[in-house]
């Protein structure tokens, strides 16, 4: 166990990013097809091929899932994915063709500092090129913090970044977490170094300082980022039990609940909060509605481990009025 996402068999992850237009994509490449679904409980979404991701819907398995910066102009990201499952083979087949099936989830980076030529309509956007190298960077190691779909994200008051956390729950399986924190609130507890999410640490994953002495009136204030639009957290929750597409939502709808426990506020208006989950089945399915609350509950609580790290982690852009990062701010 790594205490990453990639400790549940069948997953794989890899970044890209441009540190000039200080943006990135992130890939979560499945080693076979996976069952998969996703909730969204932000109010400004902004998604590619969610829809078939509904338990009703046709398509049972996917084969990769794309975080990534850039707003609307990141969606092409998945188009670089797709290239890259193709010379693999891989695919829904339709014929003598196969049409890898690659959802995908935006967040908001676009004035964060960094040369987005493309956002002024000069020039391609780099999104499609990041996703295929993303893809072929996909192994069981990645970087937390400033990379990939995290690059230029931030929070409220801090630096924002690429999480993500595992942890095996009581019905032996393994559940993990990958995020990209780009929250329009906060982790952290009002000034101090606290994370919102510290009843949930492993260890010292994100500084082992646990709650403050007190929690004061200032420390709940809400505290917000920028205009409308400027937000959104995207994960995926992943678990090696064998579900159905109908118990994966579950598991997506149940995994918000750590996004509530790490950010304050969370699924806001101007958030696009999304959350996939995809089960590999390499162990056993939940033997009763006892067993998948224990994935779900386990779901929550690995998600909201994985945003506070993935701020722990995170290193403050080189640009004028840059977010501070914690690690800056804190450390000492």
């Amino acid at each position: 166990m790594h205490n990453l996402i990639t400790d549940i068999r069948g997953v794989l992850v890899g970044h890209a990013d441009d540190a000039t237009a200080a943006t990135g994509v992130t890939a979560a490449i499945f080693e076979r097809p996976t069952i998969a679904s996703a909730a969204v409980l932000g109010g400004a979404p902004g998604t590619r091929d969610t829809a078939l991701l509904l338990p009703e819907m046709t398509v049972e398995h996917v084969d990769a899932i794309v975080l990534s910066g850039g707003s609307a102009w990141g969606l092409g990201a998945a188009d670089g994915v797709m290239s890259w499952l193709a010379r693999e083979g891989r695919g829904f087949p339709v014929g003598a063709l196969r049409v890898p099936i690659v959802p995908q989830a935006i967040l908001f980076d676009l004035i964060n500092g960094g040369e987005k030529r493309w956002a002024r309509g000069e020039g391609e956007t780099p999104y499609r090129a990041l996703g295929a190298r993303a893809a072929a960077e996909a192994s069981t190691t990645f970087a937390l913090g400033t990379a990939g779909a995290g690059f230029g994200a931030t929070t409220a008051n801090l630096k924002g970044g690429i999480g993500s956390a595992s942890a095996r729950a009581a019905t032996g399986q393994i559940v993990g977490a990958l995020v990209a924190v780009n929250a329009v609130g906060t982790a952290t507890i009002g000034d101090g170094p606290h994370f919102w999410a510290a009843p949930y640490e492993r260890g010292d994953e994100f500084g082992g300082l646990g709650w403050p002495a007190t929690i004061t009136p200032a420390d709940t204030a809400l505290r917000f980022k920028g205009g409308t639009g400027q937000n959104t957290t995207i994960a995926l929750v992943a678990t090696d039990a064998v579900l159905t597409k109908a118990q994966a939502r579950r598991l997506a709808l149940a995994a918000h609940d750590g996004l509530a426990r790490a950010l304050r506020p969370a699924h806001a208006p101007l958030d696009g909060d999304i959350v996939f989950a995809a089960a590999t089945g390499y162990s056993g399915a939940p033997s009763d509605a006892f067993a998948l609350t224990e994935l779900c509950t386990t779901a929550a609580d690995v998600l909201a481990r994985a945003i506070a790290r993935g701020v722990h982690a995170a290193t403050a852009l080189p640009f004028p009025g840059a977010k501070p990062a914690w690690q800056d701010r804190f450390r000492s």
